[in-house]
């Protein structure tokens, strides 16, 4: 089966509301959106940390992120275009001030398949009827602040300071990741 490890971000502003993403997956367009963690697969050569930086900067233009621990690790099935696909999702915990997400580095296919961006409360996100995934989102960002030490996400010690990675990732431009650090990648393989 193919495999694919991922950075997902649990990205939390000043006002401990969660951003999430509203899509679809390419494989079902036709389907009903689902709200989900923002982040995405990590490239080869590149760590975990690094990718989330990453899939921060080019899905939010948020520059003042700071990473924090992993919060939970899971394996779940999905089938994409070409079939089954093991996806290897790492959770991991972000600050950042908030504001209005940019969709300036953004690619075709996020831009098709991405319907709606918005923060969330905790207590929100755990009463709501709308599809999230993983369905049970806001039991696991509780029992993982719990397991850190902390039901209050922003008294979790960050890992350090993560703007290094989000200059790299940035390659230091604050507007958008020069073309030549972004590469499409065919839709089959999303």
């Amino acid at each position: 089966m193919r495999e694919r490890p991922t950075a997902r971000v649990l990205l939390f502003d000043s006002q401990r509301r969660i951003l999430l993403m509203k899509g679809r997956l390419p494989g079902d367009p036709a389907a009903p959106g689902v709200w989900f963690t923002i982040g995405g697969g990590v490239e080869p050569g590149e760590t975990v940390a690094e990718a989330a930086a990453r899939e921060i900067f080019e899905e939010t233009g948020f520059l003042d992120a700071t990473l924090g621990p992993l919060a939970w690790f899971e394996e779940v099935v999905l089938s994409d275009r070409v079939g089954p696909l093991l996806f290897k999702n790492h959770y991991l915990i972000a600050h950042s001030a908030g504001g209005t997400p940019s969709r300036e580095g953004w690619r075709n296919l996020e831009r098709e398949f991405i319907d709606d961006m918005r923060w969330w409360r905790l207590d929100e996100l755990a009463k709501s009827q709308e599809l999230i995934f993983p369905p049970d989102l806001a039991d696991k960002i509780a029992q993982a602040l719990l397991a850190l030490g902390s039901d209050d996400v922003h008294r979790i010690e960050a890992s350090g300071d993560s703007s290094p990675l989000l200059r790299r990732a940035s390659n230091g431009e604050a507007a958008r990741l020069r073309p030549s650090r972004r590469k499409e990648i065919p839709a089959k393989q999303e």
